[in-house]
């Protein structure tokens, strides 16, 4: 699996010239979905596409996972029967908890399909059961799926996201407690930039590791968002001259930019270069 999950791009299954288009974006990975995005009747369809899809020359310069339907859903039998030993991984949607997940892997055992999965977490029981989801065997990593939560809580999806601050941010705990990267939720208005890079901001601050995307133009804003600019690592690296100068000099705290900084903030400079010391 990719080292970075800061852009991971939906696209349709039943859609195969959406599938061919996929790579020129550069998504970190690509879903090709075969859940909310397909109707029923073209289910059957979507599947034969992922198949030929994963087998073509432009899947190749892609990570590719693909979405299958969740556990208790008619089609995720049949989902799983035809998923290419290709593919980094499945994604699995709306896990409660960590016996549906456990449903799920043995079917997937059962099907023959030893597979990395990725969870989405998208109901009340999910978020507060998403430590033990995520230190699950082979779960490399999830999502938040805030339109699903919110129908689960019986809440009311606002611009202003406060409804699901308390999920995001316990996801973003989860996340710190299982050592797996956690994506954040989509903006449905993809005309909407201003909004897509907001929500970033707020996901990177909870600990989030990137969003999806439903559209091309968000795969760039999604990057750019949960990549250390360039001020970042300018300021990292003379943040970093003068503290350890200072430690050097026998003090564990120094002033720099107007701001007391000791061992904490060092060390979320070291992060942001990269460093593990």
């Amino acid at each position: 699996m990719t080292e970075r999950l800061r852009s991971m791009l939906f696209a349709p299954g039943n859609k195969s010239e959406l599938l061919k288009k996929l790579a020129k974006f550069q998504p970190d990975a690509a879903i090709v979905d075969l859940e909310d995005a397909v109707p029923d009747a073209e289910k059957d369809k979507a599947r034969e596409n992922l198949q030929q899809f994963i087998s073509s020359t432009e899947s190749k310069k892609l990570e590719i996972f693909s979405r299958v339907n969740p556990v208790s859903s008619r089609h995720f039998e049949r989902d799983i029967q035809i998923l290419p030993p290709e593919v980094a991984g499945v994604v699995i949607p709306k896990i409660s908890s960590v016996g549906e997940l456990e449903e799920a892997k043995k079917a997937l055992s059962k099907n023959s399909v030893i597979a990395n999965i990725m969870v989405g977490i998208e109901t009340v029981a999910g978020v507060v059961s998403a430590t033990e989801i995520l230190r699950s065997d082979s779960v490399i990593a999830a999502y938040f799926g805030a339109e699903d939560y919110v129908l689960d809580l019986g809440g009311i999806r606002t611009p202003e996201n406060d409804e699901v601050f308390l999920a995001r941010s316990q996801l973003g705990m989860a996340s710190r407690l299982s050592g797996v990267p956690v994506v954040d939720q989509i903006v449905a208005d993809f005309s909407d930039s201003e909004r897509f890079i907001k929500e970033a901001e707020q996901a990177r601050s909870l600990g989030f590791a990137g969003k999806l995307c439903i559209h091309p133009s968000q795969v760039a804003l999604a990057n750019q968002s949960f990549s250390y600019s360039a001020d970042e690592i300018t300021r990292a690296k003379e943040l970093l001259a003068v503290y350890d100068q200072a430690v050097l000099q026998g003090s564990a705290s120094v002033v720099f930019d107007g701001q007391m900084i000791d061992e904490a903030l060092a060390k979320q400079a070291r992060r942001v270069l990269g460093l593990n010391n």
